[in-house]
């Protein structure tokens, strides 16, 4: 702590060593901050209120989120290098070449909307609906 004196026309500055803090300091001591290099003392007055709650709105859950991972073939997204001029790396994603198809469903006499790749895709045109989706154990049914 710095003091200024004067006495006449010479003025004198005393430096005083801040009293370390023996305890830890309770609640109404959080209204001031002492610094220990310069022991500038920053103090302000604390209403004496209860402690205020956070307003919280009601919980409204999610909306699942369509990942990108085709579920016919289980391709999904491919951790890769993207290289500059210099040969200066870094990561990337390559993702899945996902469509959103209306396939003919021959057993239920309807059209299917999925959301594959467009590996999925010839396969399905190769090997027919049914296979491909018993293979990867999808029920057509309740889409």
């Amino acid at each position: 702590m710095a003091t200024l004196a004067t006495l006449g026309s010479t003025s004198v500055l005393r430096f005083h060593k801040p009293e370390p803090l023996k305890t830890r300091p309770s609640l109404q001591l959080l209204g001031s901050v002492t610094s220990q290099l310069s022991g500038i003392k920053i103090s302000y007055n604390l209403p004496d209120m209860a402690p205020v709650k956070p307003i919280s709105s009601p919980f409204t859950p999610l909306r699942p989120v369509a990942r990108r991972v085709c579920p016919f073939t289980g391709k999904k997204a491919n951790r890769a290098n993207k290289v500059s001029f210099s040969n200066h790396k870094t990561k990337k994603l390559q993702f899945v070449n996902l469509q959103y198809k209306k396939v003919w469903w021959e057993a239920g006499k309807r059209y299917v909307k999925l959301r594959l790749s467009t590996k999925a895709l010839k396969t399905i045109e190769k090997n027919g609906l049914d296979a491909v989706a018993k293979k990867a154990g999808i029920d057509l049914r309740k889409e």
